[in-house]
Order: C-alpha cells, then sequence, then structure tokens
C-alpha cells in the first residue's frame, strides 16, 4: 500500500482481509502515526492550534518544581551527585528546561536523556536542550550512575487492552468495520484468564483494561533503579486498580473526540493503573510513594510561594499567573484527575512531596 494512504484506510483493508484488530493493537497504530507526524500540543486556552496542552506548557510553574523535587532527593542521597536525568515523552522539551533551570540554582547540570521516537518532536526538543541525548527506548540509557527519571503524560499513551463482559463470558474488545465506520465489538474468543478474579462477575458491558506495555517498562525501569540508584517520578492521570471502566478517550482541537473516527489524527490515550505499575517496583525492593494529587503535590513542593512570588516579580501578569496556578492544582482542572507517584531506590532518601 503506497505510503501516503491514510491510516483508516490502511486499518480497514487489513480487518477486511485478516478480521478484527485488538484495541491495544490499533491504539498503537494510530498513536505511532500522530505523533510521528505533528506536534500535538497547543496553548493551554487552546487559541494557537494542536489537540490538546499539557501541564509543563501550562505553566513554567510546573517543571520548575519538578526541578527543585531532582535537585532535592539527588543532594540527599549520598550517590546522587553525579546523576543523570532522564524524560520519557518529553514533548517539545519545555519541561526539562524549565527543571534543569531549577537545579543549577543548585549548582546541579546533570547530563540530559531524552526517551523520544517522534521525529517532530525531537526536533523541538534539540531546539531546547541542545546538549541533549536521544534514545529510541530505555534499552540505551546510562548504566553507569544513578538516574532520575520523569514520565509526565507517558503512560497514558501507551496502548491499552480491553475486555469486555458478555452473556457468554469475557471477551476481548476488538475493532471491526460498520460499513465504512471503525467501531469496537467482542471478540470471538473467551478471555476470562485475562481478567483478574476478583473482577469477573460483571454485568454484560462492563469493561476491564490492562496495559502490558506500561507493566514491561515499568519492570525495566525498576530494573534499572534498584541496579544504579535513583528515582522514577510519574505524573499521569489515572487510578489505583483493579477497576472496572472505559477509559480509552481521544482529544483532539482541546475537544472530546471519538476515539475510532480519523486514527492517527487524534491523540488516543487511557487512564493509568498505578497499581499494576508499582507492582514489579514492589517486586524489586524499591520505595513506593503515592500516588497522590497533582494539586497536593505540588502544594508540598511550594508551587503557591513559587506562583507568589511570579506575581509579585511580575504585576503585569498577576491574572495569567493565577490562572495558570488554578489550572494545576485545582480539582476541576488539573489537579485532581493527575496523581504523582515516585518509585526510589531502596538505598535513597524518601522523596518530597507526598506528606
Amino acid at each position: 500500500m503506497p505510503d501516503e494512504a491514510p491510516l483508516h484506510e490502511a486499518l480497514s483493508r487489513t480487518i477486511e482481509r485478516d478480521g478484527p484488530i485488538p484495541i491495544a493493537a490499533f491504539m498503537a497504530q494510530a498513536n505511532t502515526h500522530y505523533y510521528a507526524t505533528r506536534d500535538p500540543l497547543g496553548a493551554p486556552n487552546g487559541t494557537r492550534g494542536g489537540d490538546f496542552v499539557t501541564a509543563p506548557e501550562v505553566s513554567q510553574m510546573f517543571g520548575e518544581m519538578i526541578g527543585l523535587w531532582c535537585a532535592d532527593l539527588a543532594m540527599r542521597a549520598e550517590d546522587g551527585g553525579d546523576f543523570a536525568y532522564v524524560e520519557l515523552g518529553p514533548g517539545r522539551g519545555t519541561l526539562a528546561a524549565d527543571a534543569l533551570r531549577s537545579m543549577a540554582r543548585f549548582g546541579l547540570a546533570p547530563d540530559v536523556h531524552l526517551v523520544e521516537t517522534s521525529p517532530v518532536l525531537r526536533r523541538a526538543q534539540a531546539e531546547r536542550l541542545p546538549a541533549a541525548q536521544f534514545h529510541d527506548s530505555i534499552a540505551t540509557l546510562p548504566d553507569d550512575r544513578p538516574l532520575i527519571i520523569i514520565a509526565n503524560e507517558f503512560f497514558d499513551a501507551l496502548p491499552v487492552a480491553q475486555f469486555i463482559s458478555t452473556a457468554k463470558g469475557w471477551r476481548e474488545r476488538v475493532v471491526g468495520r460498520h460499513e465504512d465506520r471503525l467501531i469496537a465489538m467482542p471478540g470471538a474468543d473467551p478471555a476470562d484468564d485475562a481478567v483478574p478474579e476478583a473482577l469477573r462477575r460483571q454485568p454484560p458491558g462492563m469493561i476491564v483494561e490492562h496495559c502490558p506495555d506500561a507493566v514491561a517498562i515499568a519492570a525495566d525501569l525498576s530494573a534499572r533503579i534498584a541496579a544504579q540508584g535513583g528515582a522514577v517520578l510519574i505524573v499521569d492521570y489515572g487510578y489505583q486498580g483493579p477497576k472496572v471502566g472505559d477509559t480509552l478517550q481521544s482529544v483532539r482541537r482541546h475537544k472530546i473526540a471519538d476515539p475510532f473516527n480519523d486514527p492517527g489524527e487524534q491523540d488516543l490515550s487511557a487512564h493509568v493503573d498505578f497499581t499494576a505499575i508499582a507492582a514489579p517496583a514492589n517486586d524489586r525492593g524499591l520505595r513506593i510513594t503515592g500516588p497522590i494529587e497533582q494539586g497536593k503535590f505540588l502544594h508540598t513542593l511550594g508551587l503557591g510561594h513559587r506562583a507568589e512570588a511570579l506575581r509579585r516579580k511580575n504585576p503585569e501578569r498577576e491574572t495569567e499567573i493565577i490562572s495558570q496556578y488554578h489550572r494545576l492544582t485545582d480539582a476541576y482542572e488539573m489537579g485532581s484527575l493527575f496523581k504523582a507517584m515516585a518509585m526510589t531506590a531502596p538505598h535513597w532518601p524518601a522523596p518530597e512531596g507526598f506528606a
């Protein structure tokens, strides 16, 4: 098939030839195309294009708080002086740039390693962080020093498998065709064993999700931290599982969209199961802190004081700074839905922000 053929056409032909495909496979192909072909980020108020906005793009204060978190942790760790700063899915590099500026106030200038596969976003990151080293996966990250790894809105974009309860038992949810449309439907094969036993007794139509890639990546990160020292900070929207519910969603031009329309042309994401991510870290003996609501996490780190300092220094921006502060912390904005969780090497100190 020609490279320029729309992904919708490619998926339709695959389904017509081979039958429906799992939700996870659909999401993987859609997001791979989406992130490889555009910068998806827009302005906080949605006026400058893009499909969605992340916390680092809302305000410099978010990245500054993350930088303070990294600096405090590294300075209190006996082997934390020579560490590498790692970010997974770093967007435009905004968070890293703001975090590094905060760390520099304490004399810290770690090497920067960015795990990013999108050529479009890599170009934006290289402009902000010309000394950064790029990686296609975590496999090539340094193995000779502690790592402080930041994953802000990274895990939510990984492909999620869905299982749906039917009158005949559990089935994996798949994507098929109806006329010219792609739609979700139950698969043909039994999938009861894929659903946690505690959740199996559900009425028809209920959905359980699992993200194998998230668990695998968490296991690899945990092995790194256990062996090398350091920590992983995850900030994302999610829950403590296991849990029933369909969280697959799509955002286009800052509005909720049908996940099955225009695959590859809109962002697909699903809520993160923090319990599942923490499991391999627990197995490695890492300290798990959180999850805690993003608003409470940022407040504990001193976001209120930083906002006040910025407001006093920039009185002409008072309304903007106050708006940014509320966007990051209020329960009806990002403050409650988004959570923060840390996984720290057992010989490293407990991280701040989780009181």
